[in-house]
């Protein structure tokens, strides 16, 4: 819960921007980072390191290794938030790539709607207009496929079904199948394949179609290039799974984790890789990996991380984020009832609404009536606080949200909805 500056209360229905995991004022993560303050709050990490981040390092390595494969990720690099860990990966794989005589692998490709973060190597990543148009002409080239969006893919012949478009779709897997041929087609001039696992959140959290991640991720090594996962929404149990990777026996070479990692508590970031890239940056200075930031592995942020995953690791959260997802399931057909819901989709503890003008053809509203941010505005009367992208609708609880407030939140949604869109 939240509280206002007038004492009402509000459910926190998306996390805080997709950050808070185990609530707000935690008695276990606050009590970390008290500790922590006592004893420093902050050092340089320039060739230096500290035991919090060394601890942190170990249970990241820990928490993301897939059981069914030798552990691959074996080194982490602290930065600050999800744009610098996006940052900070591709500069990774282009520099260790020209360090190892393969100057030439230096192109990107990343589905349509892809969204890495604000700076300007995560932009040229992304595919977001609305976000970085002001600054496409000095963001560097990279190759787009189309997005892998069930519910709006041209070549889905389904007729709209009051399920998840996953579910019902009929189609031969186009989106896989171009993503490959891109892929295949770029050969020894590709760097990395750039995904957001499972679900492109800002893309308007578009669920990927089981086997996606896959297909992609094998047709990129089978041209030598590496596969980037940008888990920063993703990570943390938010799809269900430890990673969104993991439910396709994915284990990226370079991995991007943020937002949830310190419970949503400080700004903090990590990039995992490989043995393999690591040591191509051994050797004299000139090999040196020039990138760092003053906060790098802030002590404080790092101690809440611990904290964090100490608790996602507990059978007692393990359960708590059980029934969140059970709960979330049950509940979500109640939208169904609405004629302007076409699309209600999960992926673990996420679930999404997505609003149309006409559930048959799937049109969507003019973007200008605001439909999304005009319902969520709505909902604060009825005591929930989230944000819409675009016009979907989207609950994103923390984990330790119980059967009776998730059936708050779904109530005051579909209230806002019928509020606003008539019956």
């Amino acid at each position: 819960w939240l509280t206002a500056s007038d004492g009402r209360r509000y459910l926190d229905g998306n996390s805080s921007i997709w950050t808070n995991l185990h609530g707000h004022t935690h008695p276990k993560i606050n009590q970390a980072i008290r500790q922590q303050l006592d004893q420093i709050a902050h050092s340089s990490f320039l060739g230096l390191t500290h035991e919090p981040a060394v601890r942190l390092a170990e249970q990241l390595l820990h928490y993301t290794q897939l059981e069914s494969q030798q552990p691959k990720l074996t080194r982490v690099f602290f930065s600050d938030d999800g744009s610098t860990a996006i940052e900070a990966g591709l500069k990774m794989i282009l520099q260790s790539f020209a360090q190892n005589g393969q100057s030439q692998r230096t192109h990107f490709i990343s589905p349509k709607g892809a969204y890495h973060g604000d700076t300007m190597g995560a932009m040229s990543l992304s595919h977001s207009p609305s976000f970085h148009r002001h600054f496409e002409p000095i963001l560097f080239p990279t190759e787009k496929v189309m997005t892998p969006f069930c519910y709006r893919c041209p070549f889905n012949r389904a007729k709209p079904e009051a399920a998840d478009a996953r579910v019902y779709r009929k189609c031969n897997f186009e989106c896989a199948t171009q993503a490959e041929e891109a892929i295949h087609a770029s050969g020894d001039r590709l760097a990395a394949w750039v995904i957001e696992p499972r679900v492109q959140g800002a893309a308007g959290m578009v669920m990927h179609p089981h086997g996606y991640a896959t297909r992609t991720a094998t047709a990129a090594r089978q041209v030598g290039a590496k596969v980037m996962a940008d888990e920063v929404l993703t990570g943390f149990g938010r799809t269900g799974p430890a990673l969104a990777s993991h439910a396709e026996n994915i284990v990226p070479d370079v991995l991007a984790l943020a937002k949830g990692l310190t419970g949503g508590y400080l700004p903090l970031a990590a990039t995992l890789t490989t043995e393999e890239i690591f040591t191509s940056f051994s050797g004299d200075l000139t090999r040196t990996f020039f990138h760092g930031h003053s906060y790098t592995a802030n002590p404080l942020g790092c101690a809440a991380a611990s904290a964090s995953i100490e608790l996602l690791e507990s059978p007692i959260e393990v359960q708590k984020h059980t029934h969140l997802i059970q709960n979330l399931t049950s509940h979500a057909s109640t939208f169904w009832s609405h004629p302007h819901v076409g699309d209600v989709r999960q992926e673990g503890p996420i679930l999404a609404i997505e609003l149309v003008a006409d559930r048959t053809t799937r049109t969507p509203f003019p973007s200008e009536k605001r439909v999304g941010a005009t319902i969520c505005q709505r909902a604060r009367e009825f005591g929930l606080l989230t944000r819409p992208i675009g016009d979907v609708l989207v609950l994103m609880p923390p984990y330790c949200t119980t059967a009776d407030e998730v059936e708050k939140m779904v109530q005051a949604l579909h209230q806002a909805i019928h509020q606003e869109l008539g019956s």
